[in-house]
């Protein structure tokens, strides 16, 4: 036989054999875990599986001490509180979330995962071609805390001091501790094991605003908390006054402010008593916002259309503040400008001199043929030559 011919019936020998060599059975990358939760809260639960082909993956329900009587789940059940999102790849990755969480979700949730062909033939045992893993969900009823309203501070009001309050009035296991919270940052020196808890702002203001919370610890249950929002309207604490820079350069301004609710930025171009809204649909002009900061950068500054004064404007359902910055655009012969000068003055100088020049009368002019000193006249001679006659006559 040719050796080429050898050749091509071993690499299609090979190509046929690959799909029986390179297969392989469903397995469990990340497996869902266990979790205990309060009615009203939400979890979710993971499910990462690898195999070839790709496996499919499937969610099943059981009811607590009913392991045999497992229900398989759908996206949209138990009036729209279940999601499942599931994408397929090298692995298969699947995400179960359930919100809004009642007593009755309480239970064994399983992950299902097969790529075996047969896995849903009715005629097969499902414990044979599907491998699986289980999580227990417990959810406990939610302890009831009594909380301050919201509070809202207002600018225009003398300062007084604000007290926010919590009491934990029911809870199904003993309580250790209790803290507060900043926008999700623990306030120091707060830590109680009372059950009525109260954090005091002696002197109010815009900065101290946010979403407060008070947080009870227990030893057989997550933590339990109250939210506390603090409102106030935005104030600007920080911009540029002025930016200086040369045509066809960048510029940015800024500003960045306190106040809760996070504000609404807009940007705006004042022109006497009219502005323009600026937006990023130019091409131009590119505003960025994060929470209590905005950015406007503008690319290649025109010098006839871009100088002027722009406005920040910050508002929330409090209220709302601005400020301006003014934006100057410097030609780029800018820094020509002192040496111009400079020359400028050299220039004028020599034309003053060639026309005082110029202008001199010619009695101003100097002969140079003449002499320095005084020289004597003929009538000094005559009279010498008059004495000698008369000395004679005599």
């Amino acid at each position: 036989m040719h050796p080429n011919a050898v050749m091509l019936a071993v690499v299609l020998l090979g190509n046929l054999m690959l799909p029986f060599i390179s297969a392989q059975n469903a397995g469990f990358v990340k497996s869902p875990m266990s979790e205990t939760k309060l009615t009203g809260d939400t979890f979710e639960l993971y499910c990462d599986v690898v195999g070839n082909p790709t496996p499919e993956i499937q969610w099943w329900y059981a009811e607590i001490n009913r392991a045999d009587s497992f229900k398989q789940l759908w996206d949209g059940a138990r009036k729209r509180r279940v999601s499942i999102n599931t994408a397929y790849g090298a692995n298969g990755v699947s995400v179960l979330g359930i919100t809004r969480l009642t007593l009755e979700d309480s239970g064994t949730y399983e992950c299902r995962a097969s790529n075996d062909p047969k896995r849903n033939d009715l005629r097969q045992n499902p414990a044979i071609t599907w491998i699986r893993a289980q999580a227990t969900i417990s959810v406990l009823q939610k302890p009831k805390i009594n909380a301050s309203d919201q509070t809202i501070l207002s600018a225009d009001t003398p300062i007084k001091p604000v007290t926010l309050q919590c009491n934990l009035t029911t809870a199904h296991t003993p309580h250790k501790e209790s803290f507060w919270v900043k926008n999700g940052k623990e306030i120091t020196n707060t830590r109680t094991e009372q059950r009525n808890t109260a954090y005091r702002i002696a002197k109010p203001r815009a900065d101290d605003s946010g979403e407060y919370m008070c947080v009870y610890t227990f030893d057989m249950a997550p933590n339990a908390n109250a939210t506390i929002e603090v409102k106030a309207k935005p104030d600007i604490t920080g911009h540029k006054r002025s930016e200086n820079k040369n045509e066809g350069e960048n510029g940015m301004l800024y500003c960045k402010s306190v106040g809760y609710p996070h504000p609404t930025w807009t940007w705006r171009k004042v022109d006497g008593t009219s502005y323009t809204d600026i937006d990023n649909s130019t091409g131009r002009f590119f505003i960025t916002i994060r929470d209590n900061y905005t950015e406007l950068n503008i690319l290649n500054l025109d010098i006839n259309t871009d100088p002027g004064i722009y406005q920040c404007n910050a508002t929330n359902v409090i209220g709302n503040t601005a400020e301006t910055t003014i934006l100057r655009v410097r030609s780029n012969l800018a820094p020509l400008w002192p040496f111009l000068g400079v020359l400028a003055e050299i220039i004028i100088l020599v034309v003053i001199i060639v026309v005082y020049e110029k202008r001199k009368t010619p009695d101003d002019i100097i002969d140079d043929d003449e002499p320095v000193g005084p020289m004597k006249t003929n009538s000094t001679n005559n009279h010498k030559d008059k004495n000698i006659r008369q000395r004679n006559t005599k």
